[in-house]
């Protein structure tokens, strides 16, 4: 049976979901659905999949089955009035194959499964435990700008570096401002929201939409204020991270929306951006041992500043190969988007800084959000074993771009 819990203000986001489906109407009571995935046109080793229905709202649970078996499939929902999303694991899809499911609403609340993924709120940071494990903590009030520190890869190992959080030997101590993993930008409106020095901004967390737990997916959704130096307020965004529990490797959507509360928002050109992260010291390719390999089949140096639909960096992190892989979903703004990555461990995406990234070579990259207009990011993180080939990044992205096709039938 699937499992429910919200934690705080609930609030149902309008995501673009892997697939969009029909409505499902349980009326009076539960009926029984078959719901039927399929692959078309790939292999799909293990993905999320995700529909929105109508039902019921006095329904209580819902009950997900493989079609014809009576095992249950681990699955999750959100509830708006009489508006469900359900959201599950499919594994093991072969191109031209499919799978049913019976879908049932159940009048019964199922019971609570603590082994997903949870979602834990402290004064500071968010906890996200899978498998009650700690993943990483989503830290939203111990610095100039959120962040994500400490970020936790499938060998128990951290991918990312510590410095400025704390001091580990053997690390590197250059670029306060890389901490861990993050969003921001060193232009906006003129502001410099990368660095961290006395006239940068700072971006301020204004409060959660929502947390939530769950077998399948945690999730924080948050508001945040882009503030300049004298204290003005420039524009805000609206961020969410989606941590799946997945058995290979960790995997995380993030969706970053900027929203021009305040007047025009221009993002100047400048290779000063934006999702980043700062890899474990050992990763470093200036080390000799870490590798930097994007979809264009560039590597190392020769990856910096160019454009990509996704980019891998992995090395070794106490004897074994990790990577940290992210990929950018094609609705996202400017895809396939530029990469500011360093062979120090430096790791981001930049959509902006096309004249900074190739001297001049390509037009200016700055761009403007209208007033009242927004502006959407959207990221696949992969954070894996082994290289780039061994982990299967490229079958990753195939599956993020092009999602197994979900479909309803009539009750059974």
């Amino acid at each position: 049976m699937c499992m429910h819990r919200t934690i705080g203000l609930f609030v149902l986001l309008v995501l673009t979901p892997v697939f969009f489906a029909g409505a499902i109407h349980a009326g009076n009571g539960p009926q029984a659905r078959t719901i039927v995935v399929s692959a078309p046109n790939r292999d799909y080793a293990e993905v999320p999949v995700s529909i929105t229905v109508a039902a019921d709202s006095a329904f209580k649970g819902v009950s997900l089955r493989t079609a014809g078996s009576r095992a249950s499939v681990p699955c999750q929902f959100m509830q708006k009035g009489d508006t469900v999303r359900l959201t599950w694991i499919v594994r093991a899809l072969k191109k031209g194959s499919s799978k049913s499911y019976r879908l049932e609403f159940m009048s019964a609340a199922p019971a609570e499964d603590r082994s997903g993924v949870r979602v834990e709120q402290g004064t500071k940071a968010v906890d996200v435990l899978i498998g009650g494990r700690l993943f990483t903590s989503y830290r939203f009030a111990d610095g100039p700008k959120p962040y994500c520190y400490p970020v936790i890869g499938p060998t128990g190992k951290m991918v990312t570096r510590s410095y400025p959080m704390k001091d580990v030997p053997d690390e590197s101590r250059d670029h306060k401002h890389h901490r861990s993993f993050w969003f921001t930008f060193g232009d906006v409106n003129g502001v410099d929201f990368w660095s961290e020095s006395p006239k940068a901004g700072r971006i301020v967390h204004r409060k959660f939409e929502a947390l939530e737990s769950g077998p399948i997916m945690g999730r924080i959704r948050s508001l945040n204020d882009w503030i300049a130096p004298n204290g003005t307020k420039v524009c805000e965004d609206v961020r969410e991270l989606r941590i799946y529990r997945t058995s290979a490797g960790r995997l995380m959507d993030f969706d970053v929306t900027i929203h021009a509360t305040e007047g025009p928002v221009t993002f100047g050109d400048t290779k000063e951006g934006m999702m980043g992260f700062r890899v474990a010291s050992s990763m470093d390719v200036d080390r000799d041992k870490g590798h930097i390999q994007n979809s264009r089949g560039e590597t190392d140096r020769d990856a910096w500043g160019r454009p990509a639909e996704w980019c891998d960096y992995y090395g070794p992190v106490d004897g074994d190969v990790v990577g940290v892989a992210v990929m950018e979903h094609p609705s996202s703004f400017r895809h396939p988007t530029y990469w500011h990555v360093r062979t120090y461990g430096l790791f981001a995406a930049n959509p902006f800084g096309l004249n900074a990234f190739t001297k001049g070579k390509v037009r200016d990259g700055s761009h403007t959000i209208p007033a009242g207009g927004e502006l959407r990011f959207r990221y696949r993180i992969f954070i894996h074993k082994g290289s780039t080939g061994k982990a299967g990044v490229a079958e990753l992205f195939d599956a993020y771009r092009d999602p197994p096709k979900v479909t309803v039938k009539e009750p059974f």
